[in-house]
């Protein structure tokens, strides 16, 4: 029988993790495995509080045991992850498939049990996804192709005509209505085939936060391991309960390192200025557009000028991770 190690990140929401997990714990019944979840060094006392509250309700003991163990640095979610999926199943056993689940998700009770038969009936499939709704039951696109220079301008310009002509370019894709292949999907609820990680490795810890995802799977396609959403693993999603997306004021600092770190690991230093180049024309030209039409501008403030700053700031050091990993700000994507 197959084993799934369910790994929860947890960042200064430990009533919400608890819950994450209690929906977790319905959904892994039937299921050999385990249950980590991990804080990334809250300190807030939630390691304390998860830990004594897991013992409290038997979850410890139980058929599915839940593990608590602390990351003893707050390096990111790429980097919480990894602490979880590396502890393994109690006692150091190698699962056969790792699970994220983010701290303000709650899979139906059928949902993992649904991408683990995915992934047992498509043995060429690397990773498997969620589709991802809020508490309203209203979906949430999760479902995206990879980040391209020309996405990066269709992106920016948000014109029809620019969108039309590279419409195969177009990163954030329409819900799909049907289970199938996808480029990348959202780590908010992912379970990974462990062989697939033996081979490329884990997620890599120079994102602090955002496109740590995007970059595991196409490490994952590159080595012949697609990802697939599977529509019949349905989960509820808050979104941004830790990372106050929502209300940034303004782009941080990590989001622009991670942008940079992943056009220039995976496509090199030309074709990421190229990319930056082809999202502040489309960007202008938006603005342009602004101008003479009533539209919300959908980016942060001075989103334009911090991109271009950062990335002319960040030319010719040797990379993006200083800054970030001091960063002390929710793990979670």
């Amino acid at each position: 029988m197959a084993t799934v190690l369910t790994v929860i990140l947890n960042w200064r929401t430990p009533a919400m993790t608890l819950q994450s997990c209690e929906a977790a714990l319905r959904a892994m019944e039937g299921i050999s495995g385990a249950i980590t979840i991990v804080d990334n060094d809250s300190g807030d006392g939630s390691f304390e509080t998860i830990r004594a509250e897991v013992m409290a309700r038997g979850w410890d003991m139980g058929a599915v045991p839940v593990q608590v163990i602390q990351s003893g640095r707050n390096g990111g979610f790429g980097a919480g992850n990894n602490v979880g999926i590396r502890a393994g199943l109690p006692g150091g056993a190698r699962p056969d498939y790792a699970y994220i689940l983010n701290s303000d998700a709650f899979p139906a009770p059928d949902a993992i049990r649904a991408l683990l038969s995915h992934l047992e009936a498509h043995p060429q499939t690397g990773f498997a996804g969620s589709f991802i709704h809020g508490t309203d039951a209203v979906p949430h696109r999760t479902a995206f192709r990879f980040p391209s220079a020309c996405g990066e301008l269709e992106g920016a310009a948000r014109f029809g005509p620019i969108s039309r002509l590279l419409k195969r370019h177009i990163v954030a894709q329409p819900i799909p209505e049907v289970t199938g292949r996808v480029d990348w999907l959202a780590g908010a609820s992912l379970m990974m085939r462990q062989d697939v990680l033996d081979r490329i490795g884990l997620f890599d810890e120079v994102f602090f936060l955002y496109y740590e995802e995007t970059d595991l799977c196409l490490r994952a396609a590159r080595a012949g391991w697609p990802t697939d959403y599977v529509l019949e693993s349905r989960v509820a999603h808050i979104g941004s309960a830790s990372t106050g997306m929502k209300t940034w004021a303004r782009i941080p600092g990590f989001w622009l390192d991670s942008r940079r770190h992943y056009f220039t690991k995976n496509h090199g230093h030309i074709y990421a200025a190229v990319a930056t180049l082809a999202h502040v024309a489309g960007g202008v030209f938006w603005r342009l557009r602004l101008l003479v039409q009533r539209k919300d501008r959908g980016d942060p403030p001075h989103f334009l000028r911090d991109l271009i700053v950062h990335y002319l700031g960040r030319a010719g050091q040797g990379g993006p991770g200083a800054a970030s990993a001091k960063v002390k700000i929710s793990p979670e994507g």
